[in-house]
């Protein structure tokens, strides 16, 4: 239970990097995209839904959950997001939650342009209407950015996976549906939050590397040795699992850990 509180935490604590202004949501634009989403329910066997991130709710599911999964969307009304939490298998349940955090803030790292251009896919196992566990398929994306380039609406359409294979655990894979690169993505062994984070030093060196300062100048500034200052300069890459100081300046930036 206090791995699940933790994990609950990490998510929101990520989730809430994202700055909405509710006076710039089109909230007309969330009817437009419900009005098509219905509509399309009635001739495809996909269960849809739409998440608000501003919110934190669902503000569209369709009736196809009912048909596929039995499930009872009134429980749903009066339980919100519990509803599908609670029918997650709990192993599957905190992998995803880890998934989660880490593909948002993978998300910050990718140029507002692109943002939309990627699709998740995972595949874990739910209880349907019957008690039964079953494995599915779900696919994410972001459908509406803010107008800061916040992804503000996520769009999940659910199949019921051909392997039904329950022995296993949660499956995910992250792509560009534009180039049909699939990007690598692991959950294995990764750090707490915590760990990843910069800690006060590192903040100060990447500070000094935005300000244009080579490693010796960072070095007498900051009373250090040069190999010190490389060796937080590496650490920082590895944190913030990019290639690069300007990648490092960009992602530290929408993370707030820069001035």
């Amino acid at each position: 239970m206090d791995e699940l509180y933790q994990l609950f935490q990490e998510y929101n604590t990520v989730l809430e990097m994202q700055q909405f202004e509710e006076a710039g949501l089109d909230y007309n634009l969330v009817e437009k995209h419900i009005d098509f989403l219905t509509q399309l329910d009635v001739i495809e066997n996909s269960a849809i839904s739409v998440f608000d991130l501003f919110k934190k709710e669902h503000v569209f599911v369709s009736e196809n959950y009912s048909k596929m999964l039995k499930y009872n969307l009134a429980e749903f009304e009066i339980r919100g997001n519990d509803f599908f939490n609670s029918r997650v298998h709990p192993d599957d349940f905190m992998v995803n939650l880890k998934i989660g955090t880490e593909l948002i803030r993978h998300s910050y790292r990718i140029p507002v342009a692109e943002r939309k251009n990627y699709k998740v896919i995972s595949d874990y196992r739910v209880k349907n209407g019957n008690g039964e566990y079953i494995r599915i398929i779900e696919q994410h994306q972001a459908l509406e950015l803010d107008k800061k380039g916040n992804i503000w609406l996520a769009l999940s359409t659910v199949d019921v996976s051909p392997n039904q294979d329950l022995t296993g655990g949660v499956k995910c894979i992250i792509f560009n549906t534009k180039t049909g690169k699939t990007l690598p993505y692991s959950f294995a062994n990764k750090q707490k939050d915590s760990e990843n984070f910069l800690s006060k030093r590192e903040q100060e060196v990447l500070s000094l590397v935005k300000d244009g300062l080579p490693s010796k100048e960072i070095a007498e500034r900051l009373f250090i040795s040069i190999h010190t200052v490389n060796t937080h300069r590496q650490r920082i890459l590895e944190k913030l699992n990019v290639s690069n100081s300007y990648e490092a300046i960009q992602y530290a930036a929408r993370l707030g850990l820069l001035e």
